[in-house]
């Protein structure tokens, strides 16, 4: 059975395989503090409905109280080991939407539904609640097995041990781009994914998290690095790794892979 994989904008994503609905770093807000949605239609209600989160690291345009506010109760919340302590809200918002949390460090396996399991990895990110706090817990990726091992790289710059702890896997969810002009550490741009691309070798992968916010007034500051980065990745990925098949979806596009 394939997996289907729908990108609603940034680092959101739904995975369904096997009957199972695997929701990724939800983010369904029109602005972000100094960021505003410039493409894609804000996610329809049916994008929160999931029966586990996937929450990659403590960045509010991964983990967005507000965007896990419109979650079901009992929709189960994996997030990194640390993340009630380093940002009280979240307890505050699972309690009151009757969301169960599960804190997962790297290396740690958890079941979701029947014949699913999720895998937390390590991602090379700086995994802090900003503009506040210390280091309180890990930037995450999450390997998704089911019919098919889905990884979802969440916010992560290249590393040496990236396909080793990841391990064989179908279908790669790779960052491609940002939020801003420039990129700083801990992040891929097109050429770094697609040379992440050619050491995990899956059968297919889809670019996330570019084309979907920007600052605010800076609409004309380097705008290849906000609309290009999907197709610069997809033709950089045939020139290093030319089996694999690259999809880019549109907003609220759902493919079907491998």
């Amino acid at each position: 059975m394939p997996v289907e994989i729908t990108w609603w904008g940034h680092a959101t994503c739904t995975v369904e395989d096997s009957g199972v609905r695997l929701l990724t770093d939800p983010l369904f807000a029109r602005r972000l503090a100094h960021l505003r949605r410039r493409r894609g239609a804000l996610p329809p209600p049916e994008a929160a409905e999931a029966d586990a989160v996937l929450v990659s690291h403590l960045h509010a345009d991964h983990l967005h109280l507000p965007s896990l506010a419109r979650l079901a109760p009992g929709t189960r919340l994996l997030v990194p080991r640390g993340a009630r302590r380093a940002v009280p809200g979240l307890a505050r918002v699972a309690g009151a939407r009757g969301l169960p949390v599960t804190e997962v460090a790297p290396g740690e396996e958890v079941g979701v539904g029947a014949g699913v399991r999720v895998r937390a990895v390590s991602a090379r990110h700086d995994g802090r609640r900003l503009p506040f706090g210390p280091r309180l817990a890990p930037a995450l990726g999450y390997v998704v097995q089911g019919s098919a091992r889905t990884y979802f790289a969440g916010d992560t710059g290249l590393f040496e041990a990236m396909a080793e702890e990841v391990g064989p896997v179908d279908v790669a969810l790779l960052p491609v781009g940002g939020w801003g002009p420039y990129l700083g550490p801990g992040h891929l741009d097109p050429a770094g994914a697609a040379r992440a691309l050619a050491e995990l070798a899956p059968a297919a992968a889809v670019p996330v998290h570019y084309g979907t916010y920007w600052p605010i007034g800076l609409d004309a500051v380097r705008p290849h690095e906000f609309h290009s980065p999907g197709e610069e990745f997809a033709r950089r990925a045939r020139l290093l790794a030319p089996k694999v098949t690259v999809r880019v979806p549109g907003h609220g596009e759902r493919v079907r892979l491998p």
